[in-house]
Parts: structure tokens; C-alpha cells; sequence
């Protein structure tokens, strides 16, 4: 099947779903994108026990589809810089530490954290996994998503310092975890003994210090470009090759791509409307990326739904991945626990900021790709189906929950200051 094929029946699937979501469901955009994928796969199965024509082509499509390369190299760009762009830098500075923590600390604690409890669990299960695997599954496992939980915590009318936490945690730990990842699977490949430790500490420091100069490098020369100009159709088109320009370059230079594509969002965001762009232009590229953003997120949101078709769903690999949601959960909060013991008193945390956090740090198609990258002798197809049972249950579950968790939060607070003010 052609590669224009197979984008028209993900965009036209992407239309249909996205109208019986804003038609009939009414649920979050995505959250909505991904049940309704995952419905059509269960109804394209029951037709596939009467036809199996049907079910056969189904499951050509999907595994036609590299979704790791679709995700990792074309899309996760495209998304970052959309919300990158719209992240304020105020906000950000006066949160800087504890999201540098988040996401940096955060993200390798975490790792070492979920890949340990994992491997005794394997244990228990008489399905033993090599020790360096599991940490595998630690980093794939350990990024979050602020893709899915952004629109969930406006509507819940978050306290924009929580939202700026959650969202720039999500931006940068996304980049540092494909790092430690890819760290990490150097060495299941090399083995232990090939891998000196100089060497690992170098490759994280080019890939992430490399990611973020590349980034602040290419943001500022776009900027000065589009500061001498006032076309919008022109400043559109450089922000668009800026962000596929930073990509090519940054896997020439083996650098992260990710950090550098939200570095450079976030500097072209808060310096450009200021100086560089017309009010038109600001529009415009808004409106452009704004779009980029939909049409993106719920291509891999129904690709995340449609991936069932290619999961091994057996009674162990199911059960193994249910056991691992609660281990990634509190794996996640104990991770966040010390800089928020640091930071909670200096920079008045909102109660249960932990919590919070730990159920609006969602998991998302950056953690499949990933485990879709896995060689089948890193216990590929166990990783795989529990990495998607913990992304189901993490968007759905979580998505679904989140709101309704800060509201309540926020109220309880509220209740409490009102009785402290009356004394």
C-alpha cells in the first residue's frame, strides 16, 4: 500500500471519529479519538469472525505502518513545537527548578525505579527478564504526554502554576527520556563490559547540552530572519522548515531533536509576537500550528487505537501489564516527591501537588514507539503489550479523571482557607 494510501484512510478515519466524538460523545478530543479506535478495531475483529478478508487487511495497514519512525521522526516535532510555542517563559523561569528536576532526575529515578519493582515482578511470575531490559522498559515507560491532559486541566480551571509544571515537565522530560533511553539500549546491545561509564555520560551530555544550543542556536536565526520582514505567508513557511530543518540536523549531529525543537518553540514563542511579528503574522502562525496540532494528535491517537491489532493480547502479557500500571503510578510519585519536599515551601505548591502530578503524568504514543523499537531479544512483544495496557488505561483512566481530581482538590483547599480566614 502506497504511503499517500495509507495517510487519506488515517485522515479520513481521523475526520469520521473526530465527528462521532464532537457529535455524540462529547469526551475530551483526543481521549475520545483513541476509544473510538479502539471500538472500531473490536467491531472490524467481530467482522473479521465472519470474513476474514476484512480482519486480514485491517491488520496489513497497521503493520504497513512504522509507527515508530512515523511518531519519533515526523510527528513528535511538529507536536512539541505547537506547545512550545504557546508556553510562556515567565511562567516557565519562576518553575524552572523543580521542572528541571521533573524532568531530568525525575525521568532517570523513575527509570531505575519501575525497571527494579518490574524485574522482581517478572520474578514472581516465573518469567524471568534480563535486569537491563527491564530498565529499558523503565525509560520507554517513565516520559509523559502533556498532549492528552492539557485541554482536561483548563477546563478544570487548573492554577496555572500546577499547569505550567505538569506541561514544561512534559515537554523537556519527553527529549530526556528518548535519551536515557537510547542510553540504555546501548548497553542491552553492547552488554555491560563494552560500555564504559565516561562514554555513557558523554553521550547524554552531547544529546541533551548538544539538543538545547542547537535549539536556542536555530530559534535565534530564525527570529533575526523573520525580524527584518513583515509577510506572514514567508514567517509562517520559516517556522514550518525551521521545526523540519532542526530535525534532519539534529540526527546529523546526534543531538536530541526533541529538546532542540522545544527550545527553539519556546524561544520563537515569547520573543517573536513581542518584536519580530506583525499582529497578522501572530495570527496566523497560531491558527497554522494550532492546526498542525489537531491534525496531528488525532492521527496518533487513532493510530494509538488502531496499534491493538499488532499488541500480543495473551492472559499473562494482559495481566502483567495491569500489574505495571500501579508500579509505573508510584514509581512516577516517588519520583516527584523529592523536588517537591525541595521546592513546596519556597514556591507555595497547591495542596496535593504530588498527586496531582503523579495522575496527570499521562503516557502516551511516545512510550509505544518506543517499545516498538525494542529487537525481539529485549522481550519485545512483553514490553509492547504492557506498554500499551499502561497507555490505555493512562489516557482513558487518567484522562478521563483528572478534571474532576484537581476540581476537587482545588475545592477542598478552597473549604479549608475560608474556615482558616473566618478564624
Amino acid at each position: 500500500m502506497s504511503i499517500f494510501s495509507i495517510i487519506t484512510i488515517l485522515i479520513v478515519l481521523s475526520a469520521g471519529f473526530a465527528f462521532i466524538n464532537t457529535k455524540f460523545l462529547k469526551l475530551p478530543f483526543t481521549i475520545g479519538l483513541m476509544i473510538i479506535a479502539i471500538g472500531f478495531v473490536a467491531i472490524i475483529t467481530l467482522l473479521g469472525s465472519f470474513n476474514h478478508f476484512i480482519l486480514d487487511e485491517a491488520k496489513l495497514l497497521i503493520q504497513s505502518i512504522d509507527f515508530e519512525t512515523a511518531l519519533l521522526d515526523v510527528m513528535l516535532s511538529f507536536l512539541l513545537f505547537a506547545g512550545a510555542l504557546h508556553t510562556k517563559l515567565d511562567a516557565l523561569k519562576s518553575q524552572k527548578a523543580p521542572i528541571a528536576l521533573f524532568a531530568t532526575m525525575g525521568v532517570v529515578l523513575s527509570t531505575f525505579l519501575v525497571g527494579t519493582m518490574m524485574f522482581y515482578v517478572f520474578i514472581l511470575f516465573d518469567h524471568e527478564v534480563n535486569y537491563i531490559y527491564c530498565l529499558l522498559f523503565g525509560a520507554l515507560i517513565s516520559p509523559t504526554d502533556p498532549i492528552a491532559v492539557l485541554g482536561i486541566l483548563k477546563e478544570a480551571n487548573a492554577p496555572k502554576k500546577l499547569e505550567i509544571k505538569i506541561v514544561g515537565e512534559s515537554l523537556f522530560n519527553d527529549g530526556v527520556g528518548v535519551v536515557v533511553f537510547l542510553v540504555i539500549f546501548q548497553i542491552a546491545k553492547q552488554g555491560i563490559g563494552a560500555v564504559d561509564a565516561s562514554e555513557v555520560g558523554i553521550l547524554f551530555l552531547e544529546e541533551v547540552v548538544g539538543g538545547i544550543a542547537l535549539g536556542l542556536i536555530s530559534g535565534w536565526l530564525a527570529f533575526q530572519v523573520m525580524k527584518v520582514i513583515d509577510h506572514y505567508e514567508t514567517e509562517v513557511i520559516i517556522t514550518l522548515a525551521l521545526v523540519m530543518g532542526l530535525s534532519a540536523l539534529a540526527h546529523i549531529l546526534h543531538v536530541s531533536g526533541p529538546l532542540a525543537v522545544v527550545v527553539a518553540g519556546i524561544f520563537i514563542g515569547n520573543k517573536s509576537p513581542k518584536i519580530a511579528w506583525s499582529e497578522t503574522t501572530h495570527n496566523y502562525v497560531d491558527k497554522f500550528w494550532e492546526l498542525i496540532d489537531v491534525l496531528l494528535n488525532a492521527v496518533l491517537f487513532v493510530l494509538i487505537g488502531l496499534e491493538i491489532f499488532v499488541i500480543t493480547l495473551t492472559k499473562e502479557y494482559l495481566l502483567l501489564g495491569l500489574i505495571a500500571i500501579p508500579v509505573a503510578l508510584f514509581a512516577r510519585y516517588l519520583a516527584l516527591a523529592g523536588p517537591i519536599a525541595i521546592f513546596d515551601k519556597r514556591l507555595d505548591f497547591i495542596p496535593k501537588t504530588n498527586l496531582i502530578m503523579t495522575w496527570g503524568g499521562i503516557r502516551g504514543g511516545i512510550s509505544i514507539a518506543l517499545a516498538l523499537s525494542l529487537e525481539p531479544q529485549m522481550e519485545r512483544e512483553l514490553f509492547l503489550t504492557v506498554t500499551y495496557v499502561i497507555v490505555v488505561f493512562s489516557i482513558i483512566g487518567q484522562g478521563l479523571t483528572i478534571g474532576s481530581l484537581v476540581k476537587k482538590v482545588l475545592a477542598s483547599y478552597s473549604t479549608k482557607d475560608s474556615t482558616h480566614s473566618k478564624i
